[in-house]
């Protein structure tokens, strides 16, 4: 392996470490902080939904025009932060076939799910499986769509490396630092509001 082929294999291991980080804070901690998510006094969230569409449907049906956004957003949502999943795999492995891809991606979606449930911190649904290996499933067309438009896989890896530089990256690291801010803002929040507590406390107790 040349200096360029390093190069260019250092670059999408790091994209893809960035995205790997990015899925775990979307996953396991948007609700919950990483010192919480141990906590036993912590407030546990869990549901399961085993049909279908269901939970999707009750959304979309739902007369609430936020409810409706908020179904929009989960399902596009669920579909998309996959879609980099699909396009990485058949880069890392030697099995290129959609089958053998679309099962490592129904596992890890399938993981996620009971860790979700078991630790807590969200629903355990049939439908953010379902939605995720659409988008798995897309990504994964679309690397097979670039190896039949390029001349070769080298080439293929090339263009998704220079993809990934330009803009995958920069939306990946923009995505962590603004979660980052928003648990930063959060967290100042809660120092405020029991910072008005105390003072509230101690003037009733006067």
């Amino acid at each position: 392996m040349n200096k360029r082929e390093q190069i260019k294999t250092v670059i999408l291991y790091g994209v893809f470490i960035c995205y790997i980080l990015l899925l775990i804070k979307i996953l396991f901690l948007s609700r919950t902080s990483l010192l919480e998510l141990f906590n036993s006094q912590r407030t546990f969230f869990r549901s399961i939904n085993l049909i279908p569409f269901h939970s999707t449907m009750e959304y979309i049906t739902g007369s609430s025009d936020t409810v409706k956004r908020f179904a929009f957003g989960n399902v596009i949502g669920n579909i998309v932060i996959f879609i980099p999943l699909g396009i990485y795999l058949p880069i890392f492995k030697n099995d290129k076939r959609v089958k053998t891809n679309l099962l490592y991606i129904f596992i890890m979606s399938l993981l996620v799910e009971i860790t979700q449930g078991i630790l807590g911190i969200g629903a355990s649904d049939i439908d953010d499986i379902i939605l995720n290996c659409f988008g798995g499933w897309i990504g994964i067309l679309g690397y097979n769509f670039l190896l039949l438009i390029l001349p070769d896989e080298k080439t293929v890896h090339t263009a998704i490396t220079i993809f990934s530089v330009i803009i995958g990256l920069p939306v990946i690291l923009y995505l962590l630092f603004m979660m980052r801010m928003r648990f930063w803002i959060s967290l100042l929040h809660f120092q405020n509001t029991l910072y008005t507590t105390n003072i509230e406390i101690k003037y009733n107790v006067k």
